[in-house]
């Protein structure tokens, strides 16, 4: 992530698809706080956001896409709901960005399995690489 544009459009991207299913749930916004704070993005700026248009950049990384990918599944995790939208929006927005959708739907699969929906970046990282073998 170079530019203050990329860092905002995923921003804009994630309080999009956290917003899919019609809430704003707090665990949502916390984490989405998290993410501005790590991506050095100011509380005004932050809160801005939610008040703006989606338009998306193109990740032209395919380390920084995945990233993303997972960033996206886990705000869909995150309330705890699983909502149809979610699911469907997630698949979309990965065949947009390139992703294999075999590797995503197998992610998806397991983070529904684990207890925190969370998976190893390292078997993250592994199960697109098989993708390309």
């Amino acid at each position: 992530m170079n530019t203050k544009e990329e860092k905002i459009s995923l921003l804009l991207e994630m309080i999009s698809f956290s917003t899919i299913d019609g809430q704003l749930h707090q665990r949502e916004y916390d984490f989405l706080r998290i993410i501005a704070e790590e991506l050095k993005i100011d509380e005004a700026t932050f809160k801005d956001l939610f008040h703006q248009e989606v338009f998306p950049v193109v990740i032209k990384s395919e380390f920084q896409r995945i990233q993303q990918f997972y960033r996206l599944a886990l705000i869909m995790h995150c309330d705890g709901i699983l909502h149809t939208k979610e699911a469907t929006a997630i698949q979309q927005i990965t065949i947009e960005m390139g992703l294999n959708p075999s590797a995503t739907k197998r992610i998806l699969d397991m983070m529904k399995k684990a207890p925190n929906a969370m998976i190893d970046p390292k078997l993250l990282l592994k199960i697109f690489q098989e993708q390309h073998n």
